[in-house]
Parts: C-alpha cells; structure tokens; sequence
C-alpha cells in the first residue's frame, strides 16, 4: 500500500513561519533565492509521500501579500535557446510562462532580470517582447574576476554597475527557469545597492534539497544527488557548520566551496557575515516534517532507480552522458539497492520474454498487484497494460471488451488515411479519449473510466522506450515511469 511519509500541513505552517522569521531577523526587507522547482515539484513528492506538487507555492500563498516575485534568466541561455528537458521550452518561453503561473496564484511578479547581458540580440529582443507586454526589465552584466576579486565586484565596475531593481515588498522572491540563471548575484547585487542607499536588508536560500538534518548518505540525499547527476552536485558535510557549532549537516559542494567568498561579500556588505555557515543561509524546513522514515526511504531508492532508468535511456539517445550514468550507477551502490528492487521491471521483461521479444509493459498499482499488457494490432503496450489495470481497480472481468471496434477503427482510419501516421495501434491519449466516448453508453467502460484516479503513484516499467505522447500521458495519470534503452524499431528518427 502507498505509505504517506511526509507531514504536508505541517510544513506549510513551518515552513512559512521559517520565512516570516528570517524577515524580521533582517529589519523587514529579505531577499530570498528558491532554488528548485516552485511548481510542480514531482521529484520532491516522489522521494517525501505525502508532500503534494504544489507545496511550496501553496506556502508561499500563505506570504502572498508580503512577496513580490522576481524572475531572473542568463542571457546566454536565451541566445542558446536553452530549453528545458523537463517541459520542451526554452529557457524565455518559460519565464513567461511563469509570470502567468504565478500571477495565477494571485502574486505579484515585480520584474525580469536578465543576467550577464552584453547586449546579445536574441536577449535584446526578449527584452522588446517584455517592455511591450508590461513587464519591468532590469540588466545585470559580466563581472571580471567574479566571484573572487571582491574590490571589483564591490565598484562600480562590478554590482555598481547593475541596474539597481526597484521591490516594494518585504519579501522578494528570486527564482529562475533552471540552473544557472544567477539567482544568488542577483541577490548580492541588491544587497550592494540597498546597502548604498541606506536600506536594511537580508539575503536567505530555499533548496529544499539536500535536506540539511538528514544524514549524508540518506536515500533522500543520494536520490538528489541521481536527480543532478548531469550537474556534478556532490552532497557533503558542511565543515563550516561543523566547526562553529559542532554539529553535522548535509550541504551540497557548490555552495560550501563558494562560501568563504559569499562571507567576505556580508562582511564588506554588513560589516560582519551573518551566518557562520552555507546550512546558516537556509531556511527548509522539509526534514522536520518527515513521520515516517521507512516509507520515505523506500520512496527514495525508488527514485533513484527510476533516475538511472532515465540516464540509461538519455544516453541511448545521445541526451545524456556515459559520466552521468556511471555516477548513479555508484549511488545504486551506496544505496545498497539494484534493479532487482523495483518488482516491475522483471515483470514487464518476462512478458516480454513470453510473447517473443515482443514490446511489453507493466504496472504495480498502489495495493502491490502488477497487470502486465502487451502489443497487438490495435492497442500498444503501454494502452493494453493501462486498460487491463483500470479492469482489475475495477473489478471488471478480463474478458468483457471496454471499447467497441466500432469507435477503435475510425480513429485508425483517421491516423492512417489522413493524418500520415504509419502506426495504426492507438497511443494511451487516445485510448482515453475512445474510453470516455464508449463511457458515454457503456456503464462497463464508465466503471474503468472513474478508476483513472487509482492510477496515481503507481509504478511502471516499459521493455521500449515510449513516444513522447505516452511518456507525458503517464505523468500526468501520476505513474512513474522507467523504460528500457531500447527502440522499438530501427529508424533513426523517434517522434
């Protein structure tokens, strides 16, 4: 049975309290960089059951009036058209996408600032795009000797030279479409400039990942570390938390290697370095409201299986590295765990074995029963094995069909003869789409259809790697989905 592990309620109130606190520390006026994703953070409720997507933006809802939101992209991604993997958008797209997602949530987004600009004319035009759509546009510029020649950095050849962005609000929220954007300089530089200008003000970090009060070698900790395996993030031990208070936490090494130099910037900002350590800088509350370890570390080496699937299938595809697979690979065993772990690989290989090699698939619903299905001539196997589950949720006998040919053959038709499809089984979109039509008049097919729900947190296991139409159909039923690195076919395009 799917074991919540995970307190959601009382991290939204501790967490939001953390925040208020942090704040007031600092004379009313914080900027904080959130690092991670503040929408949709599956990996984070995969790896904690019980923490929902949305939490975090739930959190911040409960700071709405207080924040102002601020996006922050390096002009270098736009002019490389950077895209992110996980939504196949680029990098500016994106930003608009979420102004619009968190004007949705009823936030205030006060501004873009484009970082390490030099007048790069894609970012140029993002620029034009913005200023005509409303939105304040600020510039910040390439620092010689960044992050270490501090007399510069503090000139006016350095953060002097930024534009300086004007907030209203006590809490000014930095956060970025991915890695990379400069989050924490845009922090820095505002420090500088609200120092010039006489105004109190702090800097604090969101990640909710590593959680600093789990061990190092925790499966949470080690399933981050698969999940940034293409970024060489290493979880360790903060030896600066260490040493000023002789307790052990979990930082990862990017942030306690540039910590000596961001100690130097408070002082020369504050006259003194408000935090002793990288852990000091954080505010995530995550690991204080785990109430069920087993469950959490089940749900993490899951995950880290899950992300060397992913890796394997990356490769295979030329997306991802041999170094990145291998890293994971060396998690597995830290971990102590291997494919074996995860029932529903073998499951979907063994149905695979018994129809000849055949593309099969497999999924362990969230009571532990694993339905298999496999290809024919009308449904692939991802669509069979999904109907044969929604049978067996609800208790429907294998043998009663739940869609008639009379609905499955037009849609063939269509694919075939005018939309220049050369598959003419039905991909799982579809499927659903010729349920719901036969759900209209069949109370059979209503029954599997209203079992959609159940779906939810189960797992699943392709012997191919799936289109992405499938891919994206399982993630939002909220399957989690490994494949094998193997095409169905030998073309060399895949679509």
């Amino acid at each position: 049975m799917l074991r919540h592990g995970f307190d959601n309620e009382k991290y939204l109130k501790m967490q939001s309290e953390m925040i208020r606190e942090r704040i007031e520390h600092f004379g009313g006026k914080l900027y904080l960089e959130f690092g991670g994703k503040l929408f949709d953070d599956y990996h984070a409720s995969r790896v904690l059951p019980g923490f929902l997507p949305d939490s975090k933006i739930n959190m911040l809802k409960q700071l709405k009036d207080q924040a102002e939101i601020v996006l922050v992209i390096n002009a270098g991604d736009i002019e490389k058209n950077k895209v992110r993997g996980d939504l196949g958008i680029t990098y500016d797209l994106d930003v608009l996408r979420l102004i619009d997602a968190f004007r949705g949530y009823g936030f205030y987004v006060g501004s873009v600032v484009l970082t390490r600009y030099q007048e790069q004319p894609t970012a140029q035009a993002f620029i034009t795009r913005l200023e005509k759509l409303g939105v304040k546009v600020y510039r910040h510029y390439p620092i010689p000797g960044y992050p270490s020649d501090l007399p510069t950095i503090f000139s006016d050849r350095g953060y002097g030279k930024n534009d300086y962005i004007e907030t209203s609000r006590p809490l000014v929220v930095i956060t970025a479409p991915g890695p990379g954007s400069g989050k924490m300089a845009t922090c820095l530089s505002q420090l500088y400039h609200e120092n010039l200008r006489g105004i109190k003000a702090g800097y604090s970090k969101f990640e909710t990942f590593p959680i600093w009060n789990l061990p190092l070698k925790h499966p949470v900790n080690i399933a981050y570390e698969a999940a940034t395996a293409d970024l060489d993030d290493v979880n360790m031990i903060d030896p600066f938390h260490l040493e000023a208070y002789g307790k052990t936490t979990v930082n990862y090494n990017r942030d306690v290697e540039i910590f000596p130099v961001l100690k130097a910037m408070f002082e020369m900002i504050y006259g003194e370095s408000p935090y002793k350590s990288p852990t000091d800088m954080g505010v995530n509350m995550a690991g204080n409201c785990i109430i069920d370890d087993d469950a959490v570390q089940a749900a993490a080496k899951e995950e880290i299986i899950r992300r060397y699937y992913a890796a394997l299938c990356e490769e295979r595809q030329g997306l991802g590295t041999t170094e990145a697979r291998v890293k994971i690979e060396l998690l597995m065993r830290q971990a102590g765990i291997t494919s074996d772990d995860r029932p529903v690989i073998s499951a979907a290989l063994a149905k695979s074995e018994a129809t000849d090699g055949a593309p099969a698939f497999a999924i362990e619903l969230n009571d532990g029963q694993i339905v298999t299905g496999k290809t024919s001539s009308l449904l692939g196997a991802a669509s069979a094995a999904m109907l044969n589950a929604l049978k067996t949720l609800g208790g429907i006998d294998d043998e009663i069909p739940l869609m008639s040919p009379v609905v499955i053959e037009p849609i063939q038709d269509l694919k075939i003869n005018h939309l220049g499809n050369h598959n003419p089984r039905l991909h799982t979109d579809e499927v659903l789409v010729a349920l719901s039509i036969c759900a209209v008049t069949n109370p059979v097919a209503k029954k599997a259809l209203d079992q959609l729900p159940k779906l939810k947190g189960s797992e699943a296991h392709s012997t191919v790697m799936l289109s992405q139409v499938d891919v994206g159909t399982m993630r939002k039923l909220g399957v989690h989905l490994t494949c094998e690195p193997r095409h169905q076919t030998k073309k060399l395009f895949h679509g």
